[in-house]
Protein backbone atom coordinates (compact mmCIF):
# COMPACT_ATOMS: atom_id res chain seq x y z
CA UNK A 1 0.00 0.00 0.00
CA UNK A 2 1.65 3.20 -1.16
CA UNK A 3 1.64 5.76 2.39
CA UNK A 4 1.05 9.73 1.43
CA UNK A 5 4.28 11.55 1.22
CA UNK A 6 5.29 13.26 4.82
CA UNK A 7 7.42 16.52 5.03
CA UNK A 8 8.59 17.30 8.33
CA UNK A 9 8.58 20.62 9.68
CA UNK A 10 10.53 21.92 12.93
CA UNK A 11 8.15 23.68 15.52
CA UNK A 12 9.57 25.18 18.73
CA UNK A 13 6.34 23.57 20.52
CA UNK A 14 6.85 20.44 18.83
CA UNK A 15 7.31 18.44 15.51
CA UNK A 16 4.27 17.95 13.12
CA UNK A 17 3.63 15.93 9.73
CA UNK A 18 2.14 17.66 6.77
CA UNK A 19 1.19 15.35 3.62
CA UNK A 20 2.88 17.20 0.88
CA UNK A 21 -0.36 15.61 -1.27
CA UNK A 22 -2.31 18.23 0.91
CA UNK A 23 0.05 21.18 0.11
CA UNK A 24 -0.59 20.30 -3.56
CA UNK A 25 -4.22 20.27 -2.97
CA UNK A 26 -4.08 23.73 -1.77
CA UNK A 27 -1.56 24.97 -4.41
CA UNK A 28 -4.16 23.55 -7.11
CA UNK A 29 -7.37 24.73 -5.44
CA UNK A 30 -5.48 28.42 -5.03
CA UNK A 31 -4.59 28.32 -8.62
CA UNK A 32 -7.64 27.01 -10.68
CA UNK A 33 -10.01 29.37 -8.63
CA UNK A 34 -9.08 32.49 -10.21
CA UNK A 35 -9.48 31.18 -13.48
CA UNK A 36 -12.86 29.80 -12.66
CA UNK A 37 -13.52 33.19 -11.18
CA UNK A 38 -12.21 34.68 -14.79
CA UNK A 39 -14.63 32.18 -16.26
CA UNK A 40 -17.48 33.12 -14.24
CA UNK A 41 -16.86 37.25 -14.71
CA UNK A 42 -17.22 36.71 -18.56
CA UNK A 43 -19.36 33.91 -19.08
CA UNK A 44 -22.58 35.34 -20.42
CA UNK A 45 -20.87 38.82 -21.23
CA UNK A 46 -20.57 40.90 -23.76
CA UNK A 47 -17.20 42.65 -24.98
CA UNK A 48 -17.38 45.77 -27.01
CA UNK A 49 -14.39 46.84 -29.39
CA UNK A 50 -15.08 50.57 -30.43
CA UNK A 51 -13.44 51.05 -33.63
CA UNK A 52 -12.98 54.95 -34.39
CA UNK A 53 -13.36 54.80 -37.61
CA UNK A 54 -16.34 54.49 -39.90
CA UNK A 55 -16.99 50.80 -41.19
CA UNK A 56 -15.39 49.57 -44.06
CA UNK A 57 -12.07 50.28 -43.48
CA UNK A 58 -9.20 48.79 -42.62
CA UNK A 59 -9.42 49.24 -38.89
CA UNK A 60 -12.73 48.27 -39.07
CA UNK A 61 -12.39 45.01 -41.18
CA UNK A 62 -9.22 44.00 -39.36
CA UNK A 63 -11.66 44.57 -35.92
CA UNK A 64 -14.47 42.37 -37.86
CA UNK A 65 -12.06 39.62 -38.64
CA UNK A 66 -10.65 39.35 -34.77
CA UNK A 67 -13.73 39.43 -33.01
CA UNK A 68 -15.25 36.48 -35.12
CA UNK A 69 -12.46 34.48 -33.19
CA UNK A 70 -11.14 36.43 -30.04
CA UNK A 71 -14.45 34.92 -28.31
CA UNK A 72 -13.36 31.76 -27.95
CA UNK A 73 -10.06 32.37 -26.50
CA UNK A 74 -11.54 34.22 -23.05
CA UNK A 75 -12.75 31.80 -20.56
CA UNK A 76 -16.39 32.21 -20.42
CA UNK A 77 -16.41 32.28 -24.38
CA UNK A 78 -18.07 35.86 -24.12
CA UNK A 79 -19.99 37.80 -26.94
CA UNK A 80 -17.74 40.04 -29.08
CA UNK A 81 -19.57 42.73 -30.64
CA UNK A 82 -17.63 45.96 -32.66
CA UNK A 83 -18.55 49.11 -32.75
CA UNK A 84 -17.91 52.17 -34.86
CA UNK A 85 -17.70 55.45 -33.54
CA UNK A 86 -15.94 57.69 -36.16
CA UNK A 87 -15.10 61.50 -35.87
CA UNK A 88 -12.40 63.74 -35.70
CA UNK A 89 -9.55 61.50 -36.72
CA UNK A 90 -10.16 59.10 -34.82
CA UNK A 91 -10.10 61.13 -31.45
CA UNK A 92 -13.53 60.64 -30.38
CA UNK A 93 -13.02 56.85 -30.21
CA UNK A 94 -9.63 57.16 -28.25
CA UNK A 95 -10.98 59.75 -25.96
CA UNK A 96 -13.87 57.84 -24.99
CA UNK A 97 -11.99 55.03 -24.69
CA UNK A 98 -9.65 56.34 -21.99
CA UNK A 99 -12.21 59.14 -20.43
CA UNK A 100 -15.78 57.18 -20.67
CA UNK A 101 -16.03 53.63 -20.98
CA UNK A 102 -15.88 51.60 -17.98
CA UNK A 103 -12.47 50.22 -17.09
CA UNK A 104 -13.73 46.20 -16.48
CA UNK A 105 -12.41 44.38 -19.10
CA UNK A 106 -15.29 44.70 -21.20
CA UNK A 107 -15.12 47.49 -23.55
CA UNK A 108 -11.62 47.69 -25.86
CA UNK A 109 -10.73 49.98 -28.22
CA UNK A 110 -9.19 49.99 -31.90
CA UNK A 111 -7.64 53.81 -33.18
CA UNK A 112 -4.87 54.45 -35.20
CA UNK A 113 -1.84 54.96 -32.86
CA UNK A 114 -0.81 58.15 -34.67
CA UNK A 115 -2.54 60.22 -31.76
CA UNK A 116 0.21 58.96 -29.34
CA UNK A 117 2.64 61.11 -31.59
CA UNK A 118 0.35 64.19 -31.83
CA UNK A 119 -0.14 63.85 -27.86
CA UNK A 120 3.39 64.34 -27.59
CA UNK A 121 3.41 67.10 -30.26
CA UNK A 122 0.46 68.68 -27.83
CA UNK A 123 -2.45 68.45 -30.18
CA UNK A 124 -5.59 69.64 -29.34
CA UNK A 125 -8.16 67.26 -28.84
CA UNK A 126 -6.36 64.64 -27.43
CA UNK A 127 -8.04 63.58 -23.82
CA UNK A 128 -5.68 60.56 -23.12
CA UNK A 129 -2.09 59.59 -21.39
CA UNK A 130 -0.92 57.08 -23.89
CA UNK A 131 0.88 55.57 -21.26
CA UNK A 132 -1.64 54.65 -18.78
CA UNK A 133 -4.01 52.96 -21.82
CA UNK A 134 -3.60 49.20 -21.14
CA UNK A 135 -1.86 47.53 -24.07
CA UNK A 136 -3.65 44.60 -25.66
CA UNK A 137 -1.16 44.18 -29.15
CA UNK A 138 -2.09 44.84 -32.49
CA UNK A 139 -2.59 42.07 -35.84
CA UNK A 140 -0.05 44.08 -37.76
CA UNK A 141 2.58 46.78 -38.04
CA UNK A 142 1.39 49.61 -41.01
CA UNK A 143 2.80 49.53 -44.86
CA UNK A 144 2.11 52.76 -45.27
CA UNK A 145 1.76 53.61 -49.14
CA UNK A 146 -0.26 56.07 -51.66
CA UNK A 147 -2.52 54.71 -53.91
CA UNK A 148 -4.43 56.73 -56.86
CA UNK A 149 -6.99 56.02 -59.38
CA UNK A 150 -5.82 55.53 -63.18
CA UNK A 151 -8.16 58.11 -64.04
CA UNK A 152 -6.54 61.00 -62.08
CA UNK A 153 -3.49 60.46 -64.45
CA UNK A 154 -1.11 60.20 -61.28
CA UNK A 155 -0.20 56.29 -61.97
CA UNK A 156 4.10 56.82 -61.30
CA UNK A 157 6.10 59.30 -58.72
CA UNK A 158 7.08 60.65 -62.39
CA UNK A 159 3.92 61.92 -63.04
CA UNK A 160 2.86 63.11 -59.31
CA UNK A 161 6.43 65.22 -59.16
CA UNK A 162 5.60 66.64 -62.93
CA UNK A 163 2.60 67.66 -61.89
CA UNK A 164 1.43 71.19 -62.38
CA UNK A 165 -1.33 71.59 -60.00
CA UNK A 166 -1.64 70.39 -56.56
CA UNK A 167 -2.72 66.52 -56.27
CA UNK A 168 -6.04 65.96 -54.06
CA UNK A 169 -5.47 63.69 -51.33
CA UNK A 170 -8.40 62.62 -49.36
CA UNK A 171 -7.83 63.04 -45.38
CA UNK A 172 -9.91 61.98 -42.14
CA UNK A 173 -8.72 64.97 -39.64
CA UNK A 174 -5.80 63.23 -38.14
CA UNK A 175 -3.78 60.39 -38.80
CA UNK A 176 -1.71 58.76 -41.28
CA UNK A 177 -4.09 60.24 -43.84
CA UNK A 178 -3.29 63.67 -43.40
CA UNK A 179 0.11 63.60 -41.62
CA UNK A 180 1.90 61.69 -44.57
CA UNK A 181 0.61 64.28 -47.22
CA UNK A 182 1.83 67.16 -44.84
CA UNK A 183 5.26 65.06 -44.68
CA UNK A 184 6.04 64.26 -48.00
CA UNK A 185 4.81 68.22 -49.04
CA UNK A 186 7.28 69.69 -46.53
CA UNK A 187 10.21 67.12 -47.17
CA UNK A 188 10.18 66.51 -50.79
CA UNK A 189 7.94 69.47 -51.96
CA UNK A 190 5.00 67.33 -53.86
CA UNK A 191 2.54 69.18 -55.22
CA UNK A 192 -0.34 67.84 -53.10
CA UNK A 193 -3.45 69.74 -51.88
CA UNK A 194 -5.20 67.79 -49.07
CA UNK A 195 -8.73 67.50 -48.63
CA UNK A 196 -9.86 66.35 -45.21
CA UNK A 197 -12.84 65.60 -42.97
CA UNK A 198 -13.78 62.23 -44.62
CA UNK A 199 -15.10 59.44 -41.77
CA UNK A 200 -12.59 57.03 -42.79
CA UNK A 201 -10.50 55.61 -45.89
CA UNK A 202 -13.72 53.88 -47.18
CA UNK A 203 -15.15 57.24 -47.83
CA UNK A 204 -11.53 58.33 -49.34
CA UNK A 205 -12.02 55.30 -51.74
CA UNK A 206 -15.22 56.46 -52.90
CA UNK A 207 -14.28 59.83 -53.23
CA UNK A 208 -11.20 58.72 -55.30
CA UNK A 209 -13.38 56.98 -58.04
CA UNK A 210 -16.10 59.45 -58.26
CA UNK A 211 -13.45 61.88 -59.53
CA UNK A 212 -13.54 63.94 -56.37
CA UNK A 213 -9.87 63.60 -55.37
CA UNK A 214 -7.24 61.05 -56.54
CA UNK A 215 -6.22 59.02 -53.55
CA UNK A 216 -4.95 58.93 -50.52
CA UNK A 217 -2.21 57.72 -48.42
CA UNK A 218 -2.77 55.04 -45.78
CA UNK A 219 -1.64 51.35 -45.61
CA UNK A 220 -0.91 48.75 -48.27
CA UNK A 221 -2.43 46.27 -46.44
CA UNK A 222 -5.97 48.21 -46.20
CA UNK A 223 -5.80 49.47 -49.69
CA UNK A 224 -5.03 45.87 -50.97
CA UNK A 225 -8.12 44.10 -48.44
CA UNK A 226 -11.04 47.03 -49.26
CA UNK A 227 -9.92 48.50 -52.74
CA UNK A 228 -9.11 44.95 -53.93
CA UNK A 229 -10.60 45.00 -57.34
CA UNK A 230 -9.85 47.99 -58.51
CA UNK A 231 -6.07 46.97 -57.79
CA UNK A 232 -5.92 43.86 -59.99
CA UNK A 233 -7.61 46.02 -62.88
CA UNK A 234 -5.32 48.67 -62.85
CA UNK A 235 -7.93 50.94 -62.23
CA UNK A 236 -6.15 52.19 -58.85
CA UNK A 237 -2.24 52.17 -58.81
CA UNK A 238 0.24 52.62 -55.98
CA UNK A 239 3.01 54.88 -56.47
CA UNK A 240 4.98 55.24 -53.58
CA UNK A 241 5.98 53.37 -49.90
CA UNK A 242 6.95 54.94 -46.89
CA UNK A 243 8.59 52.08 -45.77
CA UNK A 244 12.63 51.29 -44.49
CA UNK A 245 12.47 48.52 -47.34
CA UNK A 246 9.91 47.55 -49.99
CA UNK A 247 7.16 45.80 -48.98
CA UNK A 248 7.51 41.77 -50.68
CA UNK A 249 4.50 42.78 -52.65
CA UNK A 250 5.41 45.81 -53.62
CA UNK A 251 9.04 45.52 -55.20
CA UNK A 252 9.17 48.03 -58.11
CA UNK A 253 7.01 50.85 -55.74
CA UNK A 254 9.94 53.60 -54.57
CA UNK A 255 10.50 54.06 -51.30
CA UNK A 256 9.74 57.99 -50.08
CA UNK A 257 12.83 58.19 -47.93
CA UNK A 258 14.93 57.60 -51.19
CA UNK A 259 13.33 61.05 -52.50
CA UNK A 260 14.82 63.20 -49.35
CA UNK A 261 17.06 65.45 -50.22
CA UNK A 262 19.13 66.05 -46.87
CA UNK A 263 19.34 64.75 -43.24
CA UNK A 264 17.00 66.40 -41.85
CA UNK A 265 14.28 65.75 -44.48
CA UNK A 266 15.06 61.94 -44.03
CA UNK A 267 14.94 61.84 -39.96
CA UNK A 268 11.40 63.60 -40.24
CA UNK A 269 9.91 61.24 -42.79
CA UNK A 270 11.32 58.34 -40.49
CA UNK A 271 10.04 60.03 -37.07
CA UNK A 272 7.14 61.39 -38.39
CA UNK A 273 5.23 58.43 -40.84
CA UNK A 274 7.70 55.45 -41.01
CA UNK A 275 8.37 54.80 -37.06
CA UNK A 276 4.45 55.51 -36.15
CA UNK A 277 4.15 51.94 -38.22
CA UNK A 278 4.94 49.62 -35.93
CA UNK A 279 2.57 51.11 -32.97
CA UNK A 280 -0.50 52.30 -35.46
CA UNK A 281 -2.62 50.20 -35.25
CA UNK A 282 -3.29 49.22 -30.92
CA UNK A 283 -6.14 47.47 -29.12
CA UNK A 284 -6.35 48.80 -26.12
CA UNK A 285 -8.31 49.11 -22.89
CA UNK A 286 -9.24 51.83 -20.18
CA UNK A 287 -7.04 52.54 -17.85
CA UNK A 288 -7.64 50.91 -14.46
CA UNK A 289 -8.71 47.74 -15.80
CA UNK A 290 -7.93 44.98 -13.19
CA UNK A 291 -4.64 43.46 -14.04
CA UNK A 292 -6.36 39.67 -14.00
CA UNK A 293 -8.54 40.70 -16.84
CA UNK A 294 -5.82 42.96 -19.21
CA UNK A 295 -3.62 39.44 -18.93
CA UNK A 296 -6.96 37.46 -20.01
CA UNK A 297 -7.70 39.62 -22.58
CA UNK A 298 -3.39 39.60 -23.65
CA UNK A 299 -3.34 36.14 -23.70
CA UNK A 300 -6.77 35.56 -26.10
CA UNK A 301 -5.89 38.27 -28.48
CA UNK A 302 -2.41 36.63 -28.56
CA UNK A 303 -4.19 32.98 -29.00
CA UNK A 304 -6.15 34.14 -31.16
CA UNK A 305 -3.44 35.78 -33.96
CA UNK A 306 -2.43 32.45 -33.95
CA UNK A 307 -5.77 31.00 -34.56
CA UNK A 308 -6.34 28.37 -37.76
CA UNK A 309 -9.39 29.92 -38.27
CA UNK A 310 -8.63 33.32 -38.22
CA UNK A 311 -5.16 32.83 -40.42
CA UNK A 312 -7.58 31.33 -43.27
CA UNK A 313 -10.12 34.12 -42.86
CA UNK A 314 -7.32 36.90 -42.73
CA UNK A 315 -6.33 35.32 -45.68
CA UNK A 316 -9.57 35.11 -47.53
CA UNK A 317 -9.98 38.77 -46.58
CA UNK A 318 -6.63 39.61 -47.66
CA UNK A 319 -5.74 40.50 -44.34
CA UNK A 320 -1.67 40.15 -43.52
CA UNK A 321 -1.04 39.03 -39.74
CA UNK A 322 1.71 40.11 -38.14
CA UNK A 323 1.26 40.18 -34.16
CA UNK A 324 2.92 43.10 -32.46
CA UNK A 325 2.80 42.01 -28.55
CA UNK A 326 1.35 44.40 -25.67
CA UNK A 327 4.95 44.90 -24.20
CA UNK A 328 6.17 45.85 -27.86
CA UNK A 329 3.60 48.40 -27.69
CA UNK A 330 3.97 50.02 -24.69
CA UNK A 331 8.32 50.43 -25.89
CA UNK A 332 7.21 51.89 -28.94
CA UNK A 333 4.95 54.38 -27.20
CA UNK A 334 7.47 54.91 -23.96
CA UNK A 335 9.91 56.24 -26.82
CA UNK A 336 7.73 59.01 -28.08
CA UNK A 337 8.51 60.83 -24.75
CA UNK A 338 11.98 60.63 -25.05
CA UNK A 339 12.44 62.14 -28.84
CA UNK A 340 14.56 65.97 -28.82
CA UNK A 341 12.51 68.83 -28.42
CA UNK A 342 13.61 70.61 -32.03
CA UNK A 343 12.85 67.63 -33.81
CA UNK A 344 9.39 67.36 -32.39
CA UNK A 345 9.02 71.39 -32.95
CA UNK A 346 9.55 70.41 -36.49
CA UNK A 347 7.15 67.79 -36.70
CA UNK A 348 4.80 69.54 -35.04
CA UNK A 349 4.91 72.81 -37.78
CA UNK A 350 4.53 70.50 -40.49
CA UNK A 351 1.61 68.56 -39.24
CA UNK A 352 -0.07 71.76 -38.21
CA UNK A 353 0.14 73.35 -41.18
CA UNK A 354 -2.86 73.55 -42.85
Amino acid sequence: MLLPILEYRENPMKKSFIPMAAIAAVFVFATVIPARAQESFYKGKTVRIIVATSAGGGFDTYTRAIARHLGKHIPGNPTIIVENMPGAGHRIGANHVYRVAKPDGLTMGHFQGGLFLLQVLGEKGIEFDAPKYEFIGSPVKDNRACAFTKASGITSMEKWIASKTPVKLGGIGGGATDEIPRMLKATLGLPIQLVSGYKGTSEIRLAAESGEIAGGCWTWDSIRATWTKAIQSGDAVVVLQILPKPHLELPSVPLAINYAKSEEARQLIQVGIQDPSEYYRPYVLPPGTPKDRVQILRKAFHDTMKDPELLEDAKRSKLDIEHVTAEELERSVAGLFKLSPPLLAKIKEIFTTK
